[in-house]
């Protein structure tokens, strides 16, 4: 058995149900082939859309969504409700067996509180591994919210890229963090095969890599570090090759430790 591969996916693909429903086909098929499973999600844009129904405004910084603790009965709505069962109702159209959960489930994940600036934030933490390892070992792919808990029992919103790397390391898994693009660009605007974290620094600094790309890049390559293998940023628009990667070929941008 390989190790688990964790697939983190962000809130636009819900927006293309056709490439949500081509992606957890081949997600049956990585299964059906014994490679365990983990899908870790966000879903912002329907938090966005929620949010703005209810009359609140959504405010980021540097990537990062501020989460005002009035915004987050409606945030927790959104990702641990709305868009985790609605992928896991398209994971079950596939035929697979699929579980919704949220970071704090079986105390999977534990979070301390990131800067005050941010609002309910949680930074996330490898916790007990158990009962994540009894779903997928009897064949379940479990789907993770990224919404989770203080010590306190207060939930708190946490960046899904940064969620997606604490399950990776709780199983000691590979990650792949997907999202709409078919990587991360160069300077001239080519997606690069490769990254190291110092062109990556002066691709930031130079603005080249800059809003939401920036949080997927720093997790990646804190992914990368903390599990000492590279981790591949690529889209969900062509999930067939996933199938590619579990075969030892690469596609996306590998992001590689800095070590």
């Amino acid at each position: 058995m390989t190790s688990p591969l964790v697939i983190k996916i962000g809130g636009a693909i819900m927006e293309s149900p056709a490439a949500l429903s081509e992606l957890f086909k081949v997600i049956k098929t990585l299964q059906d082939n014994q490679q365990q499973v983990i899908v870790v999600h966000g879903g912002g844009c329907v938090a966005d859309e929620l949010l703005a129904k209810a009359g609140f405004t959504s405010k980021k910084i540097n990537g990062l969504r501020v989460s005002e603790p009035e915004h987050m009965p409606i945030i927790t709505g959104a990702l641990a409700g709305a868009v985790n069962k609605a992928l896991v109702a398209s994971a079950n159209c596939a035929g697979i067996s699929a579980v919704g959960l949220a970071l704090h489930d079986g105390q999977m994940i534990k979070c301390t509180a990131a800067e005050e600036f941010l609002g309910c934030v949680g930074i996330p933490h490898v916790g007990n591994d158990k009962f994540l390892q009894c779903l997928i070992a009897a064949d379940n792919i479990a789907i993770i919210s990224s919404i989770g808990s203080l010590d306190n029992g207060q939930l708190v919103n946490v960046n899904a890229d940064d969620a997606a790397v604490a399950i990776s390391q709780l199983v000691q898994g590979d990650l792949i963090l997907l999202t709409d693009v078919a990587g991360v660009k160069g300077a001239t605007g080519e997606y690069l095969a490769n990254l190291t974290f110092d062109d990556a620094q002066d691709l930031i600094a130079s603005g080249v890599i800059a809003g939401g790309m920036v949080a997927k890049v720093n997790a990646a390559f804190t992914a990368a570090n903390q599990l000492r293998r590279s981790i591949a940023v690529a889209s969900w628009k062509t999930p067939e090759q996933l199938v590619q990667l579990q075969q030892g070929q690469g596609f996306g941008t590998r992001i590689e430790p800095n070590l």
